[in-house]
């Protein structure tokens, strides 16, 4: 018999993602943190926005931190790499990334 460990992001009692490391689950954890966040602020800006653009626009920039952050530094698009959106920090964290999905440990086990 085999024994595995799973690691599983939970937020209100709803199972969002497993993952077979936790470093890979902390990571989602602080981005879903990091959207909610985004979603308080967006509700609070005073656009007119319903909750669930608020909520899809808040994910998008929590997932995109880099880009976002990048925008902020330099107030200028990150520069296109082979039809996609790259800066040195995406860059970097991609080598990073590749490192990880070389670890068969490392990876995804379900997606909710």
């Amino acid at each position: 018999m085999a024994v595995e460990t799973k690691f599983v992001v939970v937020r209100k009692g709803e199972e969002k993602m497993t993952f077979a490391s936790k470093k890979e689950a902390d990571a989602y954890d602080k981005m879903l943190d990091m959207a909610e966040t985004f979603t308080d602020w967006l509700m609070q800006s005073g656009l007119a926005l319903e909750e669930s653009q608020a909520e899809s626009m808040a994910l998008l920039l929590a997932e995109q931190k880099e880009t976002v952050q990048h925008i902020l530094r330099t107030s200028k698009l990150p520069e296109v790499k082979g039809g996609e959106i790259a800066s040195e920090v995406e860059a970097s964290e991609k080598s990073d990334a590749d490192e990880v999905d070389n670890d068969p440990k490392i990876r995804a086990v379900k997606a909710a």
